[in-house]
Parts: C-alpha cells; structure tokens; sequence
C-alpha cells in the first residue's frame, strides 16, 4: 500500500486552505504541510496498525501484521501455526507497540536476518530482545582477561 498518494492529498489540501487567506499564509501553509509529512506518514502506519489490531479479533485463525517494505506498508494475513511462536510466552497477547527509529542500513540488516529465519521482522525482532534480557549467564569461550595490572 502506498502512503505516499494519500500524504500528497492532505498537503494539497493544507495548501488550498492556505491559500484563501492570500499569499503569505498560502507559503506558511505550502512550508507547514511539507514539515508534516513525516509526522503525516507515522500517523497513516498508526491506523493501520489499529486496524490490523481490531482486525486481529474477528480472525480466529491468525492475524493481520503490518509490515513494511521501504517506506510502504503491507498488511499481510498470517495463520496461526500448530508450534508455538516464540514471540512470546503462550498465551501472552502481543498488543504494545513502540515506535523505535533505525539507521536504514541496521533495518535491513534486521530485515535479512528475519527473512533467513523466516520469520516476520517484528516476531526477529521480539525475540532478540528476549534473548537480550534473558538473566541466564552467556558462556564463555577462552580465558581471557581484560583491564590493566601494575607490576
């Protein structure tokens, strides 16, 4: 799905009302809605997300994810599978959202690392923290120490 059309619309439209009240608010109008169209486009992915989320109640048979491609979202129907995901604990409900703003070159990194596993970004990424946060003591690999010593 394109954003990109529908941001374009409501600038145009911003710019038109501006434009009534003559040329000066039509160039405040023109600057105000082009410093809007970030905000315009997190604002767009919101309901979309909402959207998939009110979806998500009437499927008892998966769930609708939105995910992007670039700058584009897709909403995409995924099944519930027989294992179970390891997104979260069984049971537990995945509805808290976060905006989180990457480096591009670190979300496709991200991205990548998700499609080799052949999971949804989101669901890589879920676990990542998961294993981040886990309290279990990391292995270690040689004996190596660190730090400075005075002879």
């Amino acid at each position: 799905m394109e954003l990109a059309h529908h941001i374009t619309a409501i600038q145009t439209d911003l710019a038109a009302a501006a434009a009534l009240g003559g040329e000066e608010t039509a160039e405040a109008g023109r600057r105000i809605s082009d410093a809007l169209a970030s905000s315009l486009q997190l604002r767009l992915l919101d309901v979309l997300t909402e959207a998939g989320l009110e979806l998500n109640a009437a499927l008892p048979d998966g769930h609708i994810e939105v995910r992007l491609a670039g700058r584009d979202p897709e909403l995409v129907y995924v099944p519930h599978t027989s294992g179970a995901d390891e997104s979260g604990p069984i049971g537990e409900e995945l509805g808290a959202r976060i905006t989180l703003r990457l480096p591009e070159t670190l979300k496709e990194a991200v991205e990548a690392a998700a499609g080799r596993e052949g999971v949804s970004t989101n669901t890589w990424i879920v676990r990542a923290l998961r294993r981040g946060l886990d309290p279990r003591p990391r292995s270690r690999t040689g004996n190596r120490i660190q730090g400075f010593a005075r002879s």
